[in-house]
């Protein structure tokens, strides 16, 4: 069967100033989507019902299941009246050291972390970028979530759905992905990512988000050294991002944002924003 409408209608009433009146409005669909590897189920996320199979790239990069694209054997999307399989196979050799640590992770769409097992899991080491990624002036980095509006399809239909997307200098966002899972979104955009061939490493991930600790751990274990927010940091957040020496920035909203890390990738000069 094929896979439900990433949006859907429904009835409303609109209550303003004593007044009922009868609207419909465009609201995002909501699905399990269950990652399957090699057989068994390893998670299951509440999540827009497209682009699974970047999500399922994006997942399997973030989660360390594996390295690069070429260690999934396939990967084939199957719809169910009950919700979507992805089912993933592996390299022999990731095959054995997803099965070394297997565990299961059940996620409702607010959250990344949910059902992990093990607490050393939810903090797990990550990679130093200190040095690395782009250097950007403050113009693209206020403009970049202006720039992400115009890959926003689906919220502008239902006003309920989180976007990431891919900043490069001097071009504004060359990529996005949406999902109602603000975790979600950057698994799909880095799973495009990983099959577009476009290096994290050149420039900011954005998002229209608060930005948890989860979020600056995918940012980071997909080598994206800069992190531009709509909305706010958690403490534990800043000190990941710190620790793994990436660039956040917060409340970026056109004319202003606050740069919370490692601003030495700030410059004074003015770039051309696209």
């Amino acid at each position: 069967m094929d896979l439900p409408d990433p949006l859907t209608k429904a009835q409303a009433l609109h209550v303003r100033a004593g007044s009922r009146t009868p609207v419909q409005r465009i609201i995002p669909e909501e699905t399990p989507v269950a990652m399957v590897y090699d057989g068994t189920t390893h998670a299951v996320m509440m999540a827009t019902p497209a682009d699974i199979r970047e999500f399922a790239l994006g997942f399997s990069l973030t989660e360390g299941i594996v390295e690069h694209p070429g260690q999934i054997a396939s990967c084939d999307v199957i719809a169910h009246d009950r919700g979507v399989e992805a089912r993933i196979w592996l390299a022999e050799d990731r095959a054995e050291a997803l099965a070394a640590r297997r565990r299961t992770l059940a996620g409702p769409v607010g959250c990344g972390l949910c059902g992990i097992d093990s607490l050393d899991q939810a903090v797990r080491p990550l990679p130093d970028l200190s040095g690395a990624g782009p250097v950007l002036d403050a113009a693209q980095i206020a403009a970049a979530t202006d720039s992400l509006r115009d890959w926003q399809p689906l919220h502008d239909q239902s006003r309920a759905v989180h976007a990431a997307g891919f900043l490069m200098p001097g071009r504004g966002v060359v990529l996005a992905r949406e999902d109602v899972g603000r975790h979600n979104a950057l698994d799909k955009l880095i799973g495009a990512m990983a099959l577009a061939g476009i290096d994290t490493g050149q420039g900011a991930f954005v998002l229209t988000s608060r930005v948890s600790v989860e979020m600056v751990q995918k940012c980071a274990l997909a080598g994206g050294a800069v992190l531009i927010a709509v909305s706010a940091p958690t403490a534990h957040a800043l000190r990941l991002a710190e620790g793994a020496g990436v660039t956040l920035a917060a409340f970026a909203r056109g004319e202003g944002f606050d740069l919370f890390t490692h601003p030495y990738r700030l410059t004074d000069e003015v770039s051309d924003v696209a």
